[in-house]
């Protein structure tokens, strides 16, 4: 699976729209993760940069820092963590060889493109899981039409 930024941040309390029955859905995947997944990262570290800028690698005080201090120890381990390689293009680092080159997916964020490309590089086509990004509902059907699942654990923010 690919974990987008704001699932960690949801679990860990930190985002300002998301209520309780969202935050433990966070949580809930974090924790499913670990145990019967294998999460898929970027071997340039763009994905685990960013989590890093959003999480404390020190594992405290929430459960989304937990994850990225275990993510970031299992890394090299095939069992909990897929490596993938993503190619940014030379014009811009935010976009990627591997994001679709459909375009109904023109106006999707570029910074929520790694996830896209990393997925795509994978070769078990996990699929992305979002909380309380609207981006990601906005382009659903477009990524789906490209081969993508989006699980969406909060989806009431989005009717």
């Amino acid at each position: 699976m690919v974990i987008d930024t704001n699932v960690l941040v949801t679990a860990n309390g930190r985002s300002d729209h998301a209520g309780l029955d969202c935050q433990l859905s966070c949580v809930d995947a974090l924790e499913e993760a670990k145990k019967r997944h294998v999460v898929t990262v970027d071997d340039g570290m763009l994905i685990l940069d960013e989590y890093r800028r959003n999480a404390s690698l020190g594992g405290q005080p929430g459960v989304g820092d937990a994850f990225l201090k275990w993510l970031w120890q299992n890394q090299g381990n095939p069992r909990h963590c897929e490596q993938v390689t993503i190619s940014p293009t030379k014009r811009d680092q935010r976009y990627f060889q591997e994001f679709p080159a459909d375009p109904a997916l023109s106006g999707f964020d570029p910074s929520d493109r790694k996830f896209v490309a990393a997925a795509v590089a994978s070769r078990k086509r996990p699929e992305i899981i979002n909380a309380t990004d609207s981006d990601w509902w906005d382009f659903r059907e477009a990524l789906a039409a490209n081969g993508l699942a989006i699980r969406f654990l909060c989806p009431d923010l989005f009717y």
